[in-house]
């Protein structure tokens, strides 16, 4: 137990804040767009619903590429092709910045998610070539903490950004692109030399660790079904399929909330530094239910309660927050639906990694996120419809709360087709994050 502890302890302190950093680096670059919307819009003569339109087809690349990018992720190793990630987006983001029309913007956002298309699932696979399954809720937890503290920087730092209008010849909007696309570029050289691809070859670790890992992942992952040999055997697997429709939820409405809560703000009559500053109460928030729910699920047999309930209070606050006309107390809702919306999802992206492993792991993690993800592209396309036929910036938050409301019921119907956690893992996972960190 002592040397699983040390183990636990060194690869998280290794991998996790380096991973979460490219994460907060993803995650700002998903949202440059919402708040370039405030200037953007008018500048290059568009509608919401045109901008939403164009914002979505990030959704549609990163869907025709995801399964693709995984594979060779699969085959080429994480460090090379995460490299390769993060370059690419980083460049067309620094494009994004000198977009002249509409037809500039839909191609370089179908573009950007054509080049990012691979980073998270790759992120969740590379967790099952590491970790027990005992410890990946947690660390899916903390790799996703990094998305709210992304938020709670990106909010500021965008609404700081529009404010920089006019320097050096560039608009607030265009400042916001090029911030946030050249860290990625930069990053992408870093993690071709930082980052193992497994653990035999990792330089940090014995060979005494090395050893104790790949009996301990040997032992879990005998049984499962890993389609080694074609890793696209894991797309009709109907346990994916059910997950895959299921996870749209989560997507659509968090992208559906963060892309139109500073809008929403906006209407509150506030500035943009100071709709900015407002932003980050959410994700912290977000922060805290992201540390909390996951490390409780990794002590439970039963998860679907862990992913479940947060949701249902997130589609409850949603509802909450549209019928009531008093500003704080519709951010307050706001706020405490983002929390439901996220909680759970590191608790279900530790389900998949029960019955899958090897390719068939890399397909399936991609195939649910690039499923699920075109709820990215369904918000960011109704969102602005239903604002624009009722004239309500808060009007949207109905749709979202019924589609996450459906998400959670899926969950339920999920939660009897996969097995439970062994006892023997329940007990070895009864550390808490804080122990896998020390």
């Amino acid at each position: 137990m002592v040397v699983e502890r040390k183990l636990i302890s060194k690869i998280t302190w290794r991998m996790m804040p380096f991973l979460g950093l490219l994460y907060l680096i993803a995650y700002i670059d998903r949202q440059n767009v919402s708040f370039a919307k405030l200037e953007m819009v008018d500048a290059l003569g568009m509608s919401e619903y045109a901008y939403g339109l164009g914002a979505s087809l990030f959704f549609i690349g990163y869907f025709i590429f995801e399964v693709p990018s995984n594979l060779l992720l699969d085959r080429f190793g994480a460090s090379k092709w995460f490299a390769r990630i993060l370059i690419s987006w980083g460049l067309v983001t620094i494009a994004l910045a000198y977009t002249q029309n509409a037809t500039m913007f839909y191609i370089l956002r179908f573009l950007l998610g054509a080049c990012e298309a691979g980073f998270f699932p790759g992120v969740l696979y590379l967790l099952t070539l590491w970790y027990p399954s005992a410890y990946r809720g947690r660390m899916v937890g903390l790799f996703m903490i990094f998305s709210a503290v992304a938020n709670a920087v990106g909010a500021p730092l965008g609404g700081a950004l529009l404010d920089l209008d006019g320097l050096y010849g560039h608009a607030g909007w265009q400042w916001v692109f090029l911030a946030t696309g050249i860290p990625a570029v930069i990053a992408g050289f870093v993690t071709l030399f930082y980052l193992s691809d497994r653990p035999e070859q990792a330089k940090f670790l014995s060979l005494q660790e090395k050893g104790w890992l790949k009996d301990r992942l040997a032992s879990e992952n005998s049984g499962m079904e890993a389609n080694a040999g074609n890793g696209f055997k894991a797309l009709i697997n109907p346990r994916v399929l059910l997950m895959s429709a299921c996870y749209i939820g989560f997507p659509l409405a968090a992208y559906g909330l963060s892309y139109w809560l500073p809008t929403i703000v906006k209407g509150f009559g506030v500035s943009n530094t100071a709709n900015g500053f407002l932003n980050i109460i959410p994700w912290v928030l977000v922060g805290i239910a992201l540390y909390v729910i996951p490390a409780q699920a990794d002590k439970a047999p039963a998860k679907t309660p862990y992913i479940v309930i947060p949701a249902a209070i997130g589609a409850i606050c949603l509802v909450l927050s549209a019928i009531i006309s008093n500003h704080i107390m519709q951010f307050t809702f706001l706020s405490i639906a983002a929390a439901g919306i996220f909680a759970g999802q590191p608790v279900f992206w530790s389900l998949p990694s029960r019955f899958l492993k090897g390719a068939g792991a890399a397909a399936g993690l991609a195939a649910i996120n690039s499923v699920g993800n075109l709820g990215g592209f369904v918000a960011q396309n109704v969102v602005p419809w239903i604002k624009d036929s009722t004239g309500s910036t808060i009007a949207p938050m109905f749709f979202l709360a019924a589609c996450l409301a459906l998400a959670a019921l899926l969950v339920l119907v999920i939660g009897r087709m996969i097995p439970r956690v062994p006892n023997t893992d329940t007990a070895r996972g009864n550390m808490g994050v804080s122990d896998c960190v020390r």
